[in-house]
């Protein structure tokens, strides 16, 4: 059977993740230990206790959610011989799937999410940015409600048939909302996010996000990873930077990833890392699908036996 391994991105953290999975295997804890060198503090204390409220700052967010998934990864690597046809990861789980395909070093990885959890929030700051999911809209009707809107909203995150996410200025998201209702939406959810991810105010963020891109040195990917802009994989290590700059400020195309790796013969797929965000998502986008959670010890031998 041919699969994929997929990564989540922000919001599936959460306190104490990962933490009965690093009690019977030593490569969740050593993957947080070189995470930690690289930042500076002790990542799996924060993951684990959150003693002062950091673990929902993106800065903070987006290396521990990149460790997480790179931790269950090369647990399941190291009792079994994996041979996925594709990675894929939504949002910041591109870069976890980028690491995970050797395209660059877990320390490349965590340096640069967390800087790019910096620039966004520099971007925009804390309380001047919104995102909000939009429940039972066709994609189309969303991009029109937020076209009727003076300012900045637009729809960032296309997650599912019948749910999407929009993103932009507080005050046209809070605009935006009620005209998604009167659209017919079923619901509206504001999220408890701390930037307006992947929409045109992101953009100076993805300038210097380029520049810091532009020091590194990457490798082509040993898996094939499909990337959340384009839905296909990149020819050349400038374009997979290209990408990754304009992830910033455009959509995530998640349905259009997953449908792509359908119709390259994937039939099932594993979610790497906390939560089961994606399996969720993949109920509405292909029920023949499945989708295997991967973050706990029982998880992890359900997957062993799968694999």
């Amino acid at each position: 059977m041919s699969y994929a391994f997929v990564f989540p991105g922000q919001g599936s953290q959460s306190i104490g993740m990962l933490a009965n999975l690093a009690e019977s295997h030593s490569q969740v804890k050593d993957v947080f230990d070189e995470a930690s060198a690289v930042l500076g503090y002790d990542l799996w204390d924060v993951v684990q206790n959150d003693a002062d409220d950091k673990l929902n700052q993106t800065d903070v967010t987006q290396p521990a959610m990149l460790a997480a998934g790179i931790a269950v990864y090369r647990t399941l690597l190291a009792q079994k011989t994996c041979a996925p046809a594709f990675m894929a990861g939504h949002s910041l789980g591109e870069y976890t799937a980028l690491v995970a395909s050797g395209v660059m070093t877990l320390a490349q990885g965590i340096e640069l999410v967390a800087e790019r959890g910096r620039l966004m929030q520099q971007a925009v700051p804390a309380g001047q940015g919104a995102m909000a999911a939009v429940l039972g809209l066709e994609d189309e009707q969303v991009v029109a409600v937020c076209a009727q809107v003076d300012g900045i909203v637009e729809a960032v995150n296309f997650n599912s048939p019948g749910q999407v996410v929009i993103a932009g200025n507080k005050a046209a998201v809070e605009i935006a909302l009620p005209l998604m209702t009167e659209a017919g939406a079923s619901r509206v959810v504001p999220l408890p996010v701390s930037v307006p991810s992947h929409c045109s105010l992101m953009k100076p963020a993805a300038d210097k996000l380029a520049e810091k891109l532009a020091t590194m040195e990457f490798q082509m990917p040993n898996v094939p990873v499909l990337h959340n802009v384009q839905f296909s994989q990149a020819s050349s290590v400038d374009e997979i930077k290209t990408l990754l700059v304009q992830q910033l400020y455009r959509p995530v195309q998640w349905v259009e990833t997953v449908n792509a790796m359908k119709a390259q013969g994937v039939e099932m797929l594993y979610e790497l890392g906390p939560g089961k965000v994606l399996m969720g998502l993949n109920r509405r986008i292909d029920r023949k699908m499945v989708v295997l959670p991967v973050f706990d010890q029982v998880s992890f031998e359900k997957a062993l036996i799968s694999l």
